[in-house]
């Protein structure tokens, strides 16, 4: 499977499978049509949400508040879409694992 990234004019769009208090922090590899994301903070008063948000934007060299969970807060695929970086920025993230 591919990764499904949708595009806007300043922004990329696309679905993660979030793997909350995971030993180490890590992204990829995909996850069927989802970029994997493991993060080390649990699913509790939304640490786990702001942690992937932070490992994203470092990830693709963007600034945090640039990345926003637009949908599935409290689910493990969420729907996140990153201000400022390029659809081949994400392709090459998921094909880095």
């Amino acid at each position: 499977m591919t990764l499904r990234i949708r595009t806007e004019p300043d922004a990329v769009i696309f679905d993660v499978k979030v793997t909350p208090r995971a030993s180490k922090a890590r992204v990829g590899p995909l996850h069927g049509e989802c970029l994997k994301v493991a993060v080390t903070a649990p699913p509790v008063g939304g640490a786990a949400n702001a942690a992937v948000c932070a490992l994203l934007a470092d990830a693709l060299g963007v600034p945090q508040r640039n990345v926003e969970i637009v949908r599935g807060d409290t689910a493990s695929i969420k729907t996140v879409r990153v201000r400022g970086a390029r659809e081949e920025d994400v392709l090459a993230l998921a094909a880095s694992k």
